[in-house]
């Protein structure tokens, strides 16, 4: 019998460089207000949301990524060449396939690069960020491109007083790749599939096709059952993730949860009893929930204000759809 030979990585892995695209058009809340029936108050006290970034026609899915991916690529100090992988984490590339990866990646100049999308909405992209962090350990990789990027003002409906308030567009992205220490600590993920309908498209597209009125499919969500679910769910995760690697909540320099919704934030902080001198993301207030962008835009957001600093040890954690959750400790370059 023969012998395989197998592909042998780095003993550890990490975040080498990160960059964001955030919408040139800034929609503040008394843009959205009217058609909902509501007010700027409220959407403040509801999630803490004051303006959202909406995509042009031309600032499309592969085009935010792409930027997104260059200024990651320049943090890193890697050429394009060298990125020999390319995950992307969306839920609004609206083409069935192929896969939105391939085309970035080939409009970045990568040689050839395997590409491929991942969906696991707002969860997408730490999810992502694992899948890097395994494939460059085991050899399968040795710098990986993970994106998260969403348009989901296309699949957003601006009525619906559940969500036209919430949602928004914009990509994050980081480079993952080989360290002599560790840098991305072990994955905290899974699901809750006995609840994968609170947030969720409101009709089949087979439904849409048989409509005697076809219109766009949208997302809705049950907000209070998400709350409720995420708010204290995601601190058991959290405090899971530390735990695996090792990490106390006073060790803590940055916490970058998803950007769903403010009080869920500091519902989780609480729980997790974080001490005061831990920086916690708030992207959300500028930028709206991006799902698969949130966390990476969030990232990108905190170091460039300074608020995050090179060697910092931070909690990424996200959840979302499915309901689809993940979390992990990183080093911050």
């Amino acid at each position: 019998m023969a012998t395989l030979t197998t592909a042998t990585g780095s003993a550890h892995s990490r975040i080498l460089g990160i960059g964001a695209y955030r919408p040139r058009r800034v929609v503040p809340n008394s843009e959205v207000v009217e058609a909902i029936d509501s007010s700027d108050e409220w959407i403040q006290q509801r999630s803490g949301i004051k303006t959202r970034g909406f995509a042009d026609d031309d600032e499309t899915v592969t085009m935010m990524s792409v930027a997104a991916a260059k200024q990651a690529l320049d943090h890193a100090g890697l050429e394009p060449e060298q990125i020999d992988c390319v995950i992307v984490a969306t839920v609004s590339h609206l083409m069935q396939t192929p896969a939105a990866a391939t085309l970035i990646a080939h409009e970045l100049g990568t040689k050839g690069a395997a590409a491929f999308d991942i969906s696991a909405a707002c969860a997408g992209f730490c999810h992502g960020v694992s899948l890097a962090a395994d494939m460059i350990r085991g050899g399968s990789s040795r710098n990986v491109l993970v994106v998260g990027v969403e348009r989901l003002s296309d699949i957003t409906s601006p009525t619906d007083r559940g969500t036209a308030f919430i949602f928004a567009d914009g990509a994050g992205a980081v480079v993952v790749g080989p360290s002599d220490t560790p840098g991305i600590g072990p994955v905290v993920w899974g699901s809750d599939g006995e609840h994968y309908d609170y947030i969720r498209q409101n009709h089949d597209w087979r439904d849409v096709i048989a409509s005697d009125s076809p219109a766009m499919p949208h997302l809705v969500m049950e907000g209070s059952a998400v709350f409720r679910w995420a708010a204290f769910e995601m601190a058991k995760v959290a405090k899971e993730a530390l735990d695996r690697a090792g990490i106390t909540a006073d060790q803590l320099d940055v916490f970058v949860p998803h950007q769903a919704n403010n009080r869920i934030t500091d519902t989780m902080a609480r729980s997790m009893k974080l001490p005061d001198t831990v920086r916690i993301a708030r992207d959300i207030v500028d930028q709206g929930n991006t799902s698969a962008a949130s966390v990476p835009m969030a990232l990108e957001r905190m170091v460039a204000d300074g608020q995050a600093r090179s060697g910092d040890t931070a909690l990424l954690i996200a959840f979302g759809a499915g309901l689809a959750y993940a979390a992990q400790v990183v080093t911050l370059p």
